[in-house]
């Protein structure tokens, strides 16, 4: 099973596979359920750059990636969440009870092939649990009103 992702023009350790019928390049990523780490780090640094969260990713048969803080920690990582995940093929929120995330939430994705059969996941700590929303909303009317009566 092959999953692949496109990309015009791109800096993500990618490479051209093949030409199109107009003679151009195709630019590809190809991962699989024997992907290791150097295959997936494409992926995991596009992820862990656009949201600058802890970022964890694994194939089914090999493990794979930790990052944190613009930096790739280990290249040898599994954790529990990402295994489960591998095993249901559904997405979990969870707060593991061990492992390095032991205590955080965290969300896990399956990347599946195109029949569905899961190849790979996708990991980050999730933050947002830890926001008391309804508190940061209720402070941003709050600076809106003081915002408006300053205006007057």
């Amino acid at each position: 099973m092959v999953s692949s992702f496109y990309f015009r023009k791109s800096w993500l350790f990618v490479y051209p596979v093949a030409s199109n019928l107009r003679g151009e390049n195709i630019i590809s990523l190809s991962i699989s359920e024997d992907s290791g780490p150097e295959d997936l780090k494409a992926i995991a640094v596009a992820v862990h750059s656009l949201i600058g969260l802890p970022t964890t990713i694994r194939s089914l048969k090999r493990k794979g990636l930790r990052l944190e803080k613009g930096e790739i920690l280990d290249r040898d990582y599994t954790g529990p969440v990402l295994e489960e995940v591998l095993k249901i093929n559904k997405v979990i929120h969870a707060v593991p009870t061990e492992g390095i995330y032991r205590g955080k939430s965290v969300i896990v994705a399956p990347i599946c092939a195109k029949d569905g059969k899961v190849i790979a996941a996708l990991g980050i700590v999730d933050l947002l649990t830890t926001i008391d929303l309804p508190s940061v909303f209720q402070e941003y009317v709050c600076v809106m009103e003081e915002v408006e009566d300053a205006k007057k």
